[in-house]
């Protein structure tokens, strides 16, 4: 080609040393490089006239086996200040992130057989060398790996040096064998293929499953045998509805759903009715209105509509009715201030409490808690930050005014609070309240108005019991979700280091993990 004018003398290419190549060969294969198997940068020449192909970044594809889409175009539009190619070269992303994901392309079906695009591809026309091959190694995670380590430039706008494209160790096999690889590899890939088909319609059963499942449960009028059942069919299938962290966390809303409406123990006759247990409540409150412990606030009206049926020992309330505030006060000494951010949101307690002199306390430290008490966060970001005072802070603590308190008087559980105020049901009651646009919030007044369902104190304590029980188990459950997925990749590594490393047919194959298995990009 040279010598008929087709292309310039190339540079001479080094001799890779021993110590440089990755690994051993088989007998009959070569250590080469890019710039020895094909012509870099290469050139178009043809008239101005005809149509050719365009092909900007953002049309060539980082999955294996697709082709790259293009623009046709007058040949003397794209000719200037553009990458040459020509049908079956083959062209690297250079540029950040493009060449992470997996950038490259054999050029195929290319309008007038020639084109031109993006000045941020590497380009190699292959000599005698299997196109398709060439982009095994262009999208090997080794090659793509080390290629991160090489770029060059700026944070923002690296670029993998021409020498490392051209003169990366390049192992080249019998044009044959070229053949057959590919052939294999693209076998593989459509194996894949069926695979990860048949995996997304079984995820996709199992989804429908799980949700139906979940949607009998939460199903607000169903009858005690009806829902018996359903209950059973979801405990006996538990594993499989519960195979994703996502679904376990549908569990855990399910748990506090059915915890808020009765169903999740069986209610006890014996049990003192929960409208006695608010009488004692009243009781409680004039009492500490006498003592001064607590301020007497205006009562809010009843409940006149039930959100939905309660069993017949429990009764509506609204949340002022059933627990009160403790008041505010301006910090005059030290105290242990918690706001909103300290509040650990998943687990629900106080995760870092700051200690401050009175002379450094912001506007918002006000409120008065005490062990005991379930603090709410009332604004955005930080709704749904809910926590139980839990031991008793040295020197004492005060809460930010973003804060609702809830004392109940022993009367109602710490916990079952909680488990109220994390239930889907007062998450829908506190989002229908909320006002305004940047910081959306629940003021104390419409806060104290929201309906609680309140169960006997004997049946709050087995509710709190099963939860934490139920709770557990879905701790259990996403610990065995994250155990089985290593264990399935812990298999399929071992299983396929076996076959790529061993000393046989395949032997020819260099493996270097399986965490891009499934990954077309990855080959």
């Amino acid at each position: 080609m040279v010598k008929e004018g087709m292309a310039k003398k190339p540079r001479t290419v080094l001799t890779l040393e021993e110590n440089e190549v990755p690994f051993r060969l088989p007998a009959n294969w070569q250590w080469s490089q890019i710039a020895e198997i094909g012509l870099l940068s290469p050139r178009n020449e043809a008239a101005d006239e005809i149509q050719a192909s365009f092909v900007p970044m953002p049309m060539i594809a980082a999955e294996y086996g697709a082709t790259c889409s293009h623009e046709a175009r007058r040949w003397g539009e794209i000719k200037k200040g553009y990458t040459h190619f020509a049908e079956g070269d083959v062209g690297l992303a250079k540029i950040t992130p493009c060449f992470q994901n997996g950038k490259s392309t054999v050029f195929r079906n290319l309008t007038g057989g020639l084109g031109s695009g993006t000045t941020e591809l590497h380009v190699v026309r292959p000599l005698l060398v299997d196109p398709n091959f060439v982009i095994l190694f262009f999208k090997s995670p080794r090659f793509i790996e080390i290629g991160i380590s090489k770029m060059t430039g700026t944070a923002g706008q690296k670029r993998v040096p021409a020498e490392y494209f051209a003169h990366s160790p390049f192992s080249l096999p019998p044009l044959a064998e070229q053949h057959r690889i590919v052939a294999k590899v693209d076998e593989l890939m459509t194996l894949c293929d069926r695979l990860e088909a048949a995996r997304t319609d079984r995820e996709a059963t199992r989804n429908r499953l799980a949700t139906a499942s979940l949607a009998r449960l939460n199903a607000p009028d169903s009858k005690p045998a009806t829902f018996r059942k359903h209950a059973a069919f979801a405990l006996d299938n538990l594993t499989p509805l519960t195979a994703r962290p996502d679904q376990i966390k549908a569990l855990r809303q399910t748990i506090l759903n059915l915890a808020v409406r009765g169903k999740l123990v069986p209610q006890d006759p014996n049990d003192e009715p929960a409208s006695e247990l608010l009488k004692r409540i009243a009781a409680e409150k004039m009492r500490m209105v006498r003592v001064g412990e607590i301020r007497k606030l205006k009562r809010v009206p009843g409940i006149d509509k039930p959100p939905y049926s309660l069993p017949d020992s429990w009764c509506w309330s609204p949340i002022r009715e059933v627990v009160s505030d403790r008041g505010q006060c301006v910090p005059k000494t030290a105290f242990t201030y918690i706001d909103v951010t300290t509040i650990d949101k998943e687990n629900g307690f106080i995760a870092t409490p700051k200690v401050l002199h009175a002379d450094k306390a912001p506007s918002r430290a006000r409120k008065i808690v005490r062990k005991g008490d379930v603090v709410y966060s009332c604004v955005r970001p930080y709704l749904l930050n809910v926590a139980i005072i839990e031991e008793d802070f040295d020197p004492p603590p005060i809460v930010s005014t973003a804060f609702a308190v809830m004392n109940g008087h022993d009367f109602v559980l710490s916990r079952f609070q909680w488990i109220v105020l994390r239930s889907p049901f007062m998450v829908a009651c506190v989002e229908g309240e909320m006002r305004g646009q940047a910081y959306p919030a629940i003021n104390d007044a419409d806060f104290a108005r929201l309906p609680f369902p309140l169960p006997p104190l004997a049946e709050q304590h087995r509710i709190v019991a099963k939860v934490d029980e139920l709770m557990a188990l879905c701790d259990q459950l996403e610990v065995g979700v994250v155990e089985d997925n290593d264990i399935r990749h812990s298999l399929l590594d071992a299983q396929l280091h076996e076959v790529l490393t061993s000393s046989g047919e395949y032997c020819s194959i260099r493996y270097s993990g399986s965490s891009n298995i499934g990954n077309r990009n990855s080959p």
